[in-house]
């Protein structure tokens, strides 16, 4: 019988009053006998929940099993069988929410760090590689005649691609900036998600035999149709949602305020934060970043990181609805992240040059659950106060580019923007297929890597039935 009173193993980090000010990674891995004894607390469960947890199903019994028994590249192994990001997965993947969420140890205490110990076999795999000394790489697939595109290389992008490649599939990736990665290279920060460990990612992905066109935008350089009487059998969209929203509220054509997309973007895939770059980037002193979210904390902490003297979350619930990952939270409040909860902007205050000098709120209070099941804000009368800032980040979500829809005749889109596709992520269009962020909207990674993964299962059935 397992001793469920094992407590689930810290993950080394920065400390907080040093990695405030750098863009080093802030976790550091288990070590290999960190992550032995506690993959040593996983059960085995004959009918394992965490599996049904994960929207791409890794065989995580596996995959820690190979790891308490010593064997890191059999772990790697189990997971590259489901995975085509084990390394990105591992750090950015809201396990807590998900396979985490259904483990059977975390009933009566804390469920095992599976998402630590993906990452710990993907890095120990990616070192193992470099001395020469890791598992040679599959060979590529014998190819079967059939050509089909992918737009966009963010996670759905990528792990169709995979997928795909794997199948014998001849594929191609058409990505619109000049950097592969989608959102896991220009949205997520180098503390979070070290860019040399996407690109390699995406590297093995290439030796797979998948080729990416970078500088390519599908519904400007070539449309949808184009794909189609250049050969590809099948096309896959995987865009993302890339369109910033805005609150709508005076102020906020002032100079300082910025969405948080053209923020991180600048900072992460413009290297803005390097000392030696020449992107420009405001390196302001106090910053309010208006949402709750994952963007949000990430647009907070790297505002920190440029020099600030205070940064501020602005969010009209309390903390308990914050849709931000714990971690997340709890890393900005130990750097020093103020979080102003139970606040809604109404207005950005300019002074006569047209900066930013200030965002005026007012309190909330929770009301009756809205149609999302949470507890509705409410505005409290007379509360209204400025809260004195040279910087508005405006991080409350993102919708999908309508170049795509408004470039393919006969792709049903939704009133807010997204494609319409069903289960297999089917469209309206024949041959043509959509998942990830473009489909649902702003999601998680992998939410998106599923349905990538589910999507080429669609399209290989397609092809193969045509």
């Amino acid at each position: 019988m397992a001793d469920m009173k094992i407590p689930r193993h810290a993950m080394p980090s920065q400390e907080a009053s040093v990695r405030a000010r750098n863009f080093d990674e802030v976790a550091l891995g288990y070590t290999a006998e960190i992550a032995q004894a506690e993959a040593a607390r996983c059960l085995g469960c004959k009918n394992p929940p965490c599996v049904g947890g994960c929207p791409v199903n890794v065989n995580i019994p596996g995959f820690i099993k190979k790891i308490a028994e010593g064997d890191f590249e059999g772990a790697y192994g189990v997971i590259s069988e489901t995975s085509s990001l084990p390394a990105v997965c591992g750090r950015v993947c809201p396990q807590e929410t998900q396979c985490e969420a259904k483990c059977v140890r975390g009933i009566k205490s804390e469920p095992v760090a599976i998402g630590r110990l993906e990452r710990f076999a993907a890095d120990t795999h990616r070192a193992a590689k470099k001395e020469g000394t890791g598992t040679p790489a599959a060979p590529v697939p014998e190819k079967n005649g059939h050509k089909v595109a992918v737009v966009g290389s963010g996670p759905a992008g990528l792990t169709c691609a995979g997928d795909l490649s794997r199948l014998g599939y001849d594929v191609t990736v058409f990505e619109a900036l000049h950097t592969a990665g989608g959102v896991l290279v220009y949205g997520i920060p180098e503390f979070r998600l070290p860019k040399a460990i996407v690109a390699e990612e995406i590297d093995g992905l290439r030796d797979a035999g998948v080729e990416i066109e970078c500088d390519t935008v599908v519904g400007r350089t070539l449309s949808v149709d184009e794909l189609f009487d250049d050969g590809y059998e099948a096309v896959f969209i995987g865009t993302g949602a890339g369109l910033p929203r805005f609150m709508g509220i005076p102020g906020e054509n002032l100079n300082g305020v910025f969405s948080a997309n053209e923020f991180l973007t600048r900072i992460n895939l413009m290297k803005a934060y390097l000392d030696e770059t020449d992107t420009p980037v405001m390196r302001p002193k106090r910053v309010a970043v208006v949402g709750g979210g994952n963007v949000a904390m990430d647009a907070a902490r790297c505002a920190l990181r440029l020099g600030a003297d205070e940064v501020s979350i602005v969010y009209r619930r309390s903390e308990a609805e914050l849709p931000a990952r714990a971690e997340e939270v709890e890393h900005a409040k130990e750097e020093g992240i103020v979080f102003r909860l139970l606040t809604n902007p109404v207005k950005i205050i300019g002074d006569d040059k047209m900066f930013v000098s200030g965002i005026e709120c007012v309190k909330m209070e929770l009301g009756e659950p809205d149609a999302s099941g949470r507890r509705r804000p409410v505005t409290v009368p007379g509360s209204e106060f400025t809260i004195d800032c040279d910087c508005v980040i405006m991080a409350i979500g993102t919708s999908p580019n309508p170049l795509i829809r408004s470039t393919t005749p006969g792709l049903d889109c939704e009133n807010w923007g997204g494609i319409k596709a069903d289960g297999a992520g089917a469209t309206s269009r024949p041959g043509v297929f959509a998942g990830g962020d473009a489909v649902t909207g702003a999601a998680t990674v992998i939410l998106a890597m599923g349905a990538g993964k589910t999507a080429a299962e669609a399209i290989d059935e397609y092809i193969r039935n045509k």
